[in-house]
């Protein structure tokens, strides 16, 4: 496939950057008036217009191809390959003389699709009620200590049969990739028993083996204490009972705990995260959203990938982070909706760190999966700019998944998991009209 007449080819990066940090995330690396061809799946080669490699087309073989481009219609999202438009795209597209589909961007912007490294889709039915409660003045603890919260979504997803779990929490996963995600980390947590965790585990499984996007598995067990046990003794079971069946079966790639006010401590947490490296899962971890937890302490001194949330942080967790592997990950959805805190990104960016946005997508604190909006609060709420609003969403947030060398950039070799927008006066656009439809077709 060739892709002709972009009108800027956005978040260009050289083979082997990993992630953008400080100052660095003020800049998106773009290509005006370009073209870009993609071979099985992966991207080849990409210049200017002037050096384009694809002849006229020639002939069409599809009953609506068109030949100023290979599809029509709009919005839609794409798998196997091939680029497909939502409002009907027909037949394998325009030709040229070396069999190659040539899609026109007809002067549409061609992005890395967005990396969403947080996300809690796999749950059953929805917490409505719960926001009715929240808008009626309870607190995120107060639904929590009534037997709402994570204990509502345990005990509906232990109602629900595996197979009605999978189907809705693929049709989740199939409405982030309309709205632009081509990579997705999908976490346990729901279960709190370890019938119910290796359910979940199960069906991410399942949902990886039947979507074009980029799927990582995060095993959650510490999410919540179940009714009936003490903290304790359900720490004690996840390292006995629940961690050696994830590892048995290979069914996650990651593990978190809620290291927060009220959920697990950073004691518990160095506990979980000890007995998880056994089985070579790198952690991923909750802090600080209800209070300064020294989850982000834990994390780093244990290796993590990333550690998200960071609602609520002092200059310690910023040093903390300061020349260490790991991700800063906030999530803004949350604020948003819970009332809370936004973080401080500014401050983050000012002291030369990266930093990922992700949309923590969960049926009671982020009920969506818009990374788009996350880029706009983002920048709204958090004061970035769209260039760093963009890099926290696409290479960042790749990074933070652990697909940085596979996604999240234009980058030769990667994955074509790829934005094709409608044409826009720049990058600001996307932030600045958050509402009006940009995407024309997905290519995942």
């Amino acid at each position: 496939m060739i892709i002709k007449n972009i009108g800027s080819l956005c978040g260009i990066l050289p083979e082997g950057v990993a992630r953008k940090c400080g100052a660095e995330m003020d800049k998106v690396e773009c290509l005006e008036n370009a073209w870009l061809k993609v071979d099985d799946g992966r991207i080849i080669d990409f210049g200017m217009m002037d050096s384009c490699p694809a002849p006229e087309e020639k002939h069409c073989d599809g009953d609506g191809c068109h030949h100023d481009g290979g599809c029509q219609g709009g919005g839609g999202h794409c798998g196997g390959g091939g680029c497909h438009g939502g409002g009907g795209c027909h037949g394998g597209g325009c030709h040229n003389h070396d069999g190659e589909e040539v899609v026109d961007a007809a002067g549409g912007f061609v992005l890395p699709a967005f990396c969403d490294s947080h996300s809690h889709i796999v749950y059953a039915g929805s917490r409505e009620g719960e926001f009715l409660d929240k808008l009626r003045g309870l607190s995120y603890e107060e639904i929590a200590a009534r037997g709402g919260g994570i204990l509502n979504s345990a005990d509906r997803l232990h109602e629900c049969p595996e197979e009605e779990l999978y189907a809705q929490s693929l049709d989740r996963v199939q409405e982030m990739m309309s709205f632009g995600s081509g990579a997705i980390e999908i976490k346990s947590g729901y279960g709190l028993s370890t019938e119910d965790e290796l359910k979940m585990l199960r069906v991410i499984r399942r949902i990886k083996a039947s979507v074009p996007a980029q799927i990582k598995a995060t095993f959650l067990g510490a999410h919540a204490v179940p009714r009936g046990m003490s903290r304790d003794e359900y720490v004690d079971k996840i390292i006995s009972e629940m961690l050696p069946l994830v590892g048995e079966e290979e069914l996650a790639d990651y593990v978190d705990v809620f290291c927060d006010k009220g959920f697990f401590t950073s004691e518990d947490t160095a506990r979980i995260l000890e007995a998880a490296a056994k089985y070579g899962l790198r952690p991923k971890i909750h802090a600080n959203e209800l209070a300064v937890s020294g989850g982000v302490q834990v994390g780093v001194q244990h290796d993590a990938l990333s550690v998200d949330h960071l609602e609520r942080t002092t200059d310690a967790e910023i040093e903390a982070l300061k020349g260490s592997a790991t991700m800063p990950v906030m999530l803004p959805g949350s604020s948003f909706f819970l009332g809370l805190p936004y973080g401080r990104a500014r401050d983050f960016i000012s002291a030369g760190l990266p930093l990922a946005l992700a949309s923590d997508y969960n049926p009671g604190s982020s009920p969506s999966g818009d990374m788009r909006f996350v880029m706009a609060l983002g920048c709204i709420k958090m004061r970035m700019t769209p260039a760093e609003a963009f890099n926290a969403c696409t290479i960042n947030g790749a990074y933070a998944m652990g697909v940085e060398k596979e996604v999240g950039s234009i980058t030769r070799g990667k994955r074509a998991n790829l934005i094709i927008t409608w044409p826009l006066p720049s990058l600001t656009q996307i932030v600045y009209q958050y509402r009006k439809p940009f995407i024309r077709w997905i290519l995942l």
